[in-house]
């Protein structure tokens, strides 16, 4: 399926091999990741660019940030390279107006980890790549893998745009969500998922919400307060019973690091659960949902929940969590739906 993928070039190879100069767009941690992948390859930019509220008096990296019209007056046609992350409508609706205009490229690099997804990458899991879309229910679960590949490989955004849907599609029609839910919220954030499941079923029957980062975790105790059958607790999960590192911050990023300076105490989602029913479990630990499934195996296996599974925060997500849930449970149908979101941020599996 993938093999015609190779006859492309990469988004990458795209920019080495570019007689335009180029612009990156963006200056925060994707457009740091850019530029450190650029600077390895050897691809040269001429600026930087940003939104105009965003340009101000400042440099980055070297460069003087200005806006893309200042691009425009200055040297008139040059290619962009989008380099952060974004699922505001105006933002997004601007890079396509962009692209009417400009050669507009996005070079994919991921949240968490090192592996980019470049030729290498999908000529070493081709067959990867053709097991795990077997592996999806149905057509449009398909079509949306297909496009995510095919935009991670191109840099094409004009893919990622036609896998689009609303998450609340997929909650309703996918999961068949209810108020009679008892749901797993792991990375439950300051409460969102759990509003919106109140807010698209009208209530919930009971809530276990699972919160590491310390500051969040007071957040999400301000929004429980008042709340009925809902537990919070203040702990990561794992596949084993350990303390890990934790980078935090309050931020929806915040995350399990090797740099981090908090320590938090992790568990087995199984453990965590016990003899609790589980109906729903939504799943967004910002890079370790590989080892949150692993310490499910129990709960998949005897009780089967309803899986919302978050798959971008890394590469290689969709390559290692489609055969792992599908090997929890063979039981699972599993389906992949992407919500509008640049890059391909907010991409989950949906498990019934």
């Amino acid at each position: 399926m993938f093999t015609q993928l190779l006859r492309e070039q990469t988004s990458w190879e795209k920019l080495g091999n570019s007689r335009k100069p180029i612009v990156l767009y963006g200056t925060g941690n994707g457009a740091d990741a850019v530029l450190d992948e650029f600077e390895r390859l050897g691809i040269k930019i001429a600026g930087v660019g940003a939104s105009e509220g965003f340009v101000r008096k400042r440099d980055f990296r070297g460069f003087t940030v200005k806006s893309i019209a200042d691009f425009e007056q200055e040297m008139g046609d040059f290619v962009i390279a989008v380099g952060f992350a974004t699922s505001v409508p105006q933002v997004m609706n601007y890079i396509k107006e962009l692209m009417k205009k400009h050669e507009v490229l996005m070079p994919v690099v991921p949240v968490f980890g090192e592996t980019i997804f470049s030729r290498e990458y999908v000529e070493n899991n081709i067959d990867t790549l053709n097991s795990c879309r077997e592996l999806l229910r149905d057509e449009e679960s398909k079509r949306v893998f297909d496009n995510f590949v095919y935009f991670h490989y191109t840099g094409e955004l004009r893919y990622l745009f036609e896998t689009e849907s609303q998450r609340e599609e997929a909650l309703t029609n996918i999961l068949k969500l209810t108020d009679k839910e008892h749901m797993l919220d792991l990375g439950a954030y300051r409460g969102d998922t759990v509003e919106e499941l109140i807010s698209l079923c009208g209530g919930y029957s009971r809530v276990t919400a699972v919160e590491p980062d310390p500051k969040t975790f007071r957040k999400l105790q301000e929004y429980a307060e008042g709340k009925e059958n809902i537990t919070l607790l203040n702990c990561a999960v794992w596949n084993e019973q350990t303390n890990l590192s934790f980078q935090g911050g309050g931020g929806r990023q915040s995350a399990l690091s090797n740099q981090g300076k908090i320590s938090v105490d992790a568990f087995p989602v199984d453990t965590i659960v016990g003899e609790r029913k589980i109906t729903y479990v939504k799943m967004d630990v910002e890079g370790a949902e590989k080892q949150a499934l692993e310490g499910m195996k129990k709960l998949a296996r005897t009780q089967k929940p309803k899986l919302s599974i978050s798959a971008y925060h890394r590469t290689e997500d969709l390559l290692t969590l489609i055969p792992l849930i599908h090997n929890l449970n063979p039981d699972y149908h599993i389906y992949l739906r992407h919500h509008p979101y640049i890059p391909c941020w907010d991409t989950n599996l949906y498990c019934v």
